[in-house]
């Protein structure tokens, strides 16, 4: 019954609206919505809307689109968007996307931003580790306890934590919009925003982790609708949609704001090592002594709300397609290893996910657009096929170019690195997938809409 009717047929409510954009809201902004925003506008500087604009793209469009994604093909979930290329490419891309924005690079940061930025600074540099060891464990110890009956996910972060991070980040932007340190338009861009502030805004989108999360969230985003009586697939995926746009407008003016704030302090501070930092100083600078603590507290509560969606999705994408193990046991299991992560710091954490984005990112900017655009070739595989097929080979290379040194700097990638500056448009900016993906994809619509013309035409000979 409840595959044509809702268990619920009365329309939503505003309110409740507004609780299920609050929880999209707090699944994605995180640990990397605050710092790499900030130390953005510290690169760009007087280039600060450019290069916004461009992190705009892939910080908030592309989020929104992998939400409009769940919402047309009706997943739900990343191995969904994947399935139009067989269940073996599905089952990896699901896995791929899990591991990153999950226990081995994001989740662990979650945990690793807040301590580093809010609660190191308050400690002498000998109990550090010690310190991390402790804070996470009480981190991920405090995520488990929220997961672990999947009910409590969307009161839990819609209801009370969200309001609380809202809260306390306006407080900051008050602070910063009525007493600016400088103008924004008047400081000096790095080298690499003076010409190109766009690409590379788009490129530090990437960082923010949040297409992947997009598509990861989208099986806790229809478990949650569908405890307010949204069953079907089509009212489901309207209610997805309606509030994925209220929450990434919110985004995206956040992100906005960030962005100039960090453009501002140009005129008091250098650009900082990460944006972790620049907060840090942007808070000190204003509250002075008092900043520290508001400052953990704040980064604390937005970065736990993300630990919370991140381990939930893990747990329940795996224990779907793995259910031998049960959810509360993939939960623990993925608990466990971001905090063994975690301990490895954030600069190592950073490192070494920023290879593993450059490959991801293409496919799921592909699959995300193939997904919203699929009703328009009826969801044909050889689309998909095509085009997937095209961006494997610039993906991978892109992977290779920006691994630490000693990959990309060795005989073999520097070899590779010459091969793709040569050949492939783009290269330079990190878009060389671009090309190759729209060239495969105008070869598989050409492939689906020709398709039934030669067919015809085979058939009309076969009767003569």
């Amino acid at each position: 019954m409840h595959d044509t009717q809702d268990l619920d047929p009365n329309p939503l409510t505003k309110k409740q609206y507004f609780v299920v954009s609050s929880m999209l809201f707090a699944l994605f902004f995180g640990a990397g919505n605050l710092i790499f925003p900030i130390h953005l506008g510290q690169l760009a500087g007087a280039q600060w809307v450019t290069a916004g604009v461009g992190f705009l793209v892939t910080a908030v469009l592309l989020p929104l689109l992998s939400v409009l994604a769940i919402s047309v093909t009706h997943s739900q979930g990343v191995y969904d968007v994947g399935a139009p290329l067989g269940r073996y490419f599905a089952l990896a891309f699901m896995v791929l996307i899990h591991l990153t924005i999950g226990p081995l690079f994001g989740t662990p940061r979650t945990a690793t931003v807040p301590f580093t930025v809010g609660f190191q600074p308050m400690l002498p540099s000998s109990w550090s580790h010690i310190g991390l060891l402790l804070f996470s464990a009480l981190f991920f110890g405090t995520a488990f306890l929220i997961s672990y009956k999947q009910s409590n996910i969307m009161d839990m972060l819609g209801r009370v934590l969200n309001p609380v991070f809202l809260l306390l980040l306006f407080v900051v932007f008050l602070l910063g919009f009525f007493h600016p340190m400088g103008a924004a338009g008047d400081q000096g861009a790095t080298l690499n925003y003076q010409s190109a502030g766009f690409f590379n805004g788009f490129l530090q989108g990437y960082n923010t982790m949040d297409a992947l999360a997009g598509l990861a969230f989208g099986v806790t985003v229809v478990t949650a609708i569908k405890q307010l009586g949204k069953t079907t697939p089509r009212s489901n995926g309207k209610v997805t949609m309606k509030a994925g746009f209220l929450a990434m407008g919110m985004i995206g003016m956040i992100y906005a704001a960030l962005i100039w704030l960090g453009a501002t302090t140009l005129a008091q501070f250098k650009v900082s090592a990460d944006g972790g930092v620049a907060f840090n100083q942007i808070v000190t600078h204003y509250l002075g002594g008092a900043g520290h603590a508001l400052l953990a507290v704040l980064i604390t509560v937005t970065c736990l709300t993300t630990a919370v969606g991140l381990v939930a999705a893990f747990a329940q994408d795996f224990h779907k397609h793995f259910p031998k193990v049960s959810y509360h046991v993939w939960l623990a299991l993925s608990c466990l290893a971001s905090f063994l992560t975690a301990n490895f710091g954030l600069d190592k954490i950073i490192s070494w996910s920023t290879p593993m984005l450059m490959f991801l990112y293409p496919f799921a900017m592909v699959l995300i657009v193939l997904s919203v655009a699929s009703p328009l070739f009826k969801h044909d595989p050889v689309v998909y096929l095509w085009t997937v097929a095209f961006t494997a080979i610039p993906a991978c290379l892109d992977m290779v170019a920006s691994f630490p040194p000693v990959v990309s700097q060795s005989a073999f990638g520097q070899v590779l690195g010459d091969f793709q500056q040569k050949f492939l448009p783009l290269a330079s900016f990190g878009l060389d997938w671009l090309l190759p993906a729209v060239v495969g994809a105008a070869l598989g619509l050409a492939v689906h809409f020709l398709r039934p013309v030669l067919a015809g035409s085979t058939n009309t000979s076969s009767d003569q």
